[in-house]
């Protein structure tokens, strides 16, 4: 099959190029505007492949959505290009009103319209799959998980934009007949990460000594996903989904958020017994920071659809992913160091002094 992934060189659509480059025989056409998140390093080890090919667009250019259309012809689309940020949506929304509500309606527009010129063996192939988060869903109790059928309510500029585009994708198959396959992941983690999220933003500045930021009391709860069983996830829904359907994918790893931070500084400790700054553990590194406006307290995924009918289940536990992260990081100081010296760290420095990603 012919493949269009949209923010193919960011984390989560770099794991699925690198999984399906690896793992099967279809060709990928990676679309990527390459924004500060987008990497095209995180590709290196595929982008030499006769099935790999790039093109750096906008989702938004309805023009060159067309042309990427006409000359690929797709059976599948794989959409994952979204600004991803909860920190950077609150400090500047617009950026993710246009790229998340404006950039996915461009595309469906383009899919339906290419969708329709294919035949009727071309149609029934046809998949559009739209790659979102359980942050739709807003902030659970105590008890309970998120399953397919909850109710959204968004609580950041960031989740409301992906839950309108969540909108978006369910009105073109019930209007149109496109045929869609949804997606709702819990946070994911693993190599080539953007160093602002907080699993590599923990392991950079606990390894030169920088704090530790915590929002609030860090009892925020996520479930955690490790970014490779994600990717095999994703393309078990696209090539044996059901249309129309959505699948909540999670990784069956609920944490808080301190718990996260401790379990890096432990790992670290032993791997990085030379301690900074004369810190005789990294958890001393740990500073409390004023939490950050309507932060959800805690999401956790029922991920039993997907591993009832499709049979995924992941297969790292957060003990065997989280350690595996640390390895990476340590080990691939060149892509991290390309990373932190450029934009990155001017953004940080400006508008992120006090506060870390969390969601």
């Amino acid at each position: 099959m012919r493949i269009i992934i949209t923010g193919g060189a960011g984390f989560i659509g770099s794991a699925v190029i690198r999984h399906l480059i690896k793992n099967s025989d279809h060709d990928i056409i990676n679309i990527d505007k390459l924004t500060y998140a987008g990497n095209l390093e995180s590709l290196k080890e595929v982008s030499a492949h006769q099935r790999y090919h790039f093109i750096h667009a906008d989702i938004c250019d309805s023009v060159a959505m067309h042309q990427a259309f006409e000359t690929h012809k797709p059976d599948v689309v794989m959409h994952l290009a979204a600004e991803s940020h909860v920190d950077r949506s609150i400090e500047g929304p617009a950026a993710f009103m246009e790229a998340n509500i404006i950039g996915t309606y461009t595309l469906l527009e383009t899919a339906r319209k290419y969708w329709l010129t294919l035949n009727d063996n071309g149609k029934h192939v046809f998949r559009f799959h739209h790659i979102s988060t359980d942050e739709v869903y807003g902030s659970l109790g105590e008890t309970g998980l998120f399953t397919e059928r909850s109710p959204y309510d968004p609580s950041s500029p960031y989740s409301a934009s992906k839950a309108s585009s969540d909108h978006l994708v369910r009105a073109w198959h019930r209007t149109y007949g496109l045929p869609v396959v949804v997606t709702n992941c819990s946070n994911n983690y693993g190599p080539y990460q953007f160093p602002e999220k907080l699993i590599p933003l923990m392991i950079l500045n606990a390894r030169t000594g920088k704090p530790l930021p915590v929002y609030g009391k860090g009892n925020q709860i996520r479930d955690w996903l490790y970014v490779e069983d994600h990717a095999r996830a994703l393309c078990k829904v696209v090539f044996e989904g059901q249309v129309g359907e959505t699948y909540n994918i999670g990784g069956h790893n609920e944490k808080t958020n301190l718990d996260v931070v401790r379990t890096l500084c432990a790992i670290l400790d032993d791997l990085l017994p030379n301690h900074p700054n004369g810190i005789t553990k990294y958890e001393q590194l740990i500073k409390y920071v004023t939490d950050r406006p309507g932060h959800d307290m805690r999401y956790a995924i029922d991920a039993s659809k997907i591993q009832n009918q499709l049979g995924w289940k992941p297969e790292e536990t957060f003990e065997s992913g989280i350690r595996k992260t640390v390895e990476w990081y340590l080990a691939n100081g060149a892509w991290v160091e390309h990373i932190t010296s450029g934009e990155y760290r001017h953004w940080l420095e400006k508008n992120y002094s006090q506060r870390t990603e969390m969601a």
